[in-house]
């Protein structure tokens, strides 16, 4: 567990803590990814970009004048073959990569809107309930985690 979630003494309770830590780790789940799928997209683009450039430099420019030998020409190279995997690949990685971020950012914000509904449950006392504030500001100074409002 998080050891400014383990500080927050007497504010929370040790089910409430858990809670805390299980965002910030569905949190962390969803950073990596969100990452992670930004970088497949710009990969993506780079690859396909030079592929496409290398295919109009070596097949379509030089043999522009049929279409036939393009085609000829085109599938004759195996480079073309493994440039077009390559391709298909990094956008399917892309593609899943997206799914996964999503599914992350789901259940990411699904665990953030039970503890917002939660609240008044989790902090019962009195002096509980007027420092959560405290707990709140923690969370998104350190976390980026808005347990304000279920809003993104």
């Amino acid at each position: 567990m998080e050891t400014s979630i383990n500080m927050l003494d007497d504010r929370t309770d040790h089910a409430t803590k858990k809670m805390l830590a299980n965002v910030v780790a569905k949190k962390r789940k969803f950073d990596g990814l969100k990452g992670r799928h930004q970088l497949s997209i710009m990969v993506f683009l780079l690859v396909a970009t030079i592929y496409f450039l290398y295919i109009f430099n070596s097949v379509i420019e030089p043999h522009a004048y049929s279409m036939y030998e393009i085609f000829s020409v085109y599938v004759a190279s195996s480079i073309n073959l493994y440039g077009l995997a390559a391709t298909a690949g990094l956008f399917g990685l892309m593609n899943l990569l997206k799914n996964k971020k999503e599914k992350a950012e789901a259940e990411f914000h699904a665990l953030r809107c039970e503890i917002i509904d939660k609240s008044k449950d989790l902090w019962k006392k009195e002096d509980e309930w007027k420092n959560r504030h405290l707990v709140f500001e923690m969370m998104k100074d350190l976390y980026d985690i808005n347990l304000y409002h279920e809003n993104k």
